[in-house]
């Protein structure tokens, strides 16, 4: 085996376990199997086929249930509101309660986790996101009833999806979240611009 194919190998096995990983993180599962996935290279490519084949889904409806469907075309309007703890987040909660609470007649709390969190033994991350939509439902007044869920996905198919199938009038996210890099999986604000079908608002940072 001459240099040049070594150097080839060299270059293509690590780049094909990362881009496997890659693809992997984007649908919604743990950046960490990016690490998992670059000793592997082309042999871990499918494994990441096989996962990303996966939906979006509900993984917990909050206390009051899953949320009622529209009883007319006069009904009041339908709002969804994707959280995960970041100030810009928080802040388009704040906005939508301050700008569409008295004219909103459903009002639905979102956290998205990914896929690991309901595979495992434990449910820790799945329980404390219900936990923190929980709390920031009880600080939340508007004219109509309010509502948590914690989806499984990539947050942006994630929310997407639950909006049109809940017959959202309205998607609000912050623009920027936390922990996750939007040159490595992408911008979710971006996503919902692009490609719901529901009307998206996009809450920037305080000036």
């Amino acid at each position: 085996m001459n240099s040049t194919v070594v150097v080839v190998l060299a270059v293509l096995w690590p780049l094909l376990g990362v881009l496997s990983g890659v693809l992997m993180a984007r649908r919604g599962y743990d950046p960490l199997w990016i690490l998992i996935a670059l000793p592997l290279g082309p042999l871990f490519l499918p494994i990441a086929l096989e996962r990303i084949r996966r939906r979006p889904s509900v993984v917990e409806f909050g206390s009051t249930g899953e949320p009622p469907r529209r009883t007319g075309e006069g009904a009041a309007t339908r709002v969804l509101v994707g959280l995960d703890g970041s100030e810009q987040s928080d802040r388009a909660l704040e906005t939508v309660l301050r700008l569409i609470g008295p004219h909103c007649g459903l009002l639905v709390l979102a956290e998205v986790v990914s896929y690991e969190a309901t595979e495992g033994v434990t449910r820790t991350v799945v329980d404390d996101a219900s936990q923190r939509l929980s709390e920031m439902a009880a600080g939340a007044t508007t004219a109509g009833v309010v509502h948590t869920e914690v989806l499984t996905g990539s947050p942006g198919p994630a929310l997407r999806r639950f909006a049109e199938q809940q017959d959202m009038d309205l998607l609000v996210v912050g623009r920027r979240g936390r922990g996750r890099s939007v040159r490595l999986l992408g911008s979710v604000s971006a996503d919902l611009v692009e490609n719901s079908s529901v009307p998206v608002l996009v809450i920037g940072p305080a000036a």
